[in-house]
């Protein structure tokens, strides 16, 4: 059982930058991939950006060159770092994980409800 707990949403001004952290517990290395998600009010849950158990990495395109995905499993945390933010980024986000061996560029392509862990949440307000 995997427990997530997301910190660092806050309010920001266009092109602004955030990185957001998710505290995990549990080894997860090689046993599971993780994700960010983000939700907008009246929009479906998107994922964002993925991380395999071997570390590999990908973005979606909506935030490629901007987003960017990392994981220290010595802190037991992932990380987003979000650069040159618009408006559009406005959602709460969500740190996710599952139970899987699939290469980042399957896991890139999981819907939300392939991932059975979740963290509550962090709001992101870009204006």
């Amino acid at each position: 059982h995997v427990q997530l707990v997301e910190s660092g949403g806050a309010s920001v001004q266009t092109g602004g930058s955030l990185r957001l952290s998710c505290a995990f517990s549990g080894n997860t290395r090689n046993t599971h991939c993780m994700a960010w998600f983000r939700q907008a009010p009246g929009k479906e849950r998107e994922g964002v950006a993925f991380v395999d158990g071997t570390g590999n990495t990908a973005v979606a395109d909506s935030v490629k060159g901007r987003f960017t995905i990392s994981k220290d499993d010595a802190k037991y945390t992932l990380y987003l770092q979000m650069n040159n933010l618009e408006p559009e980024d406005t959602a709460t986000y969500y740190c996710a994980a599952a139970i899987s061996d699939l290469p980042v560029d399957v896991v890139a392509t999981l819907g939300h409800w392939s991932f059975s862990y979740w963290g509550p949440g962090t709001q992101v307000t870009v204006s």
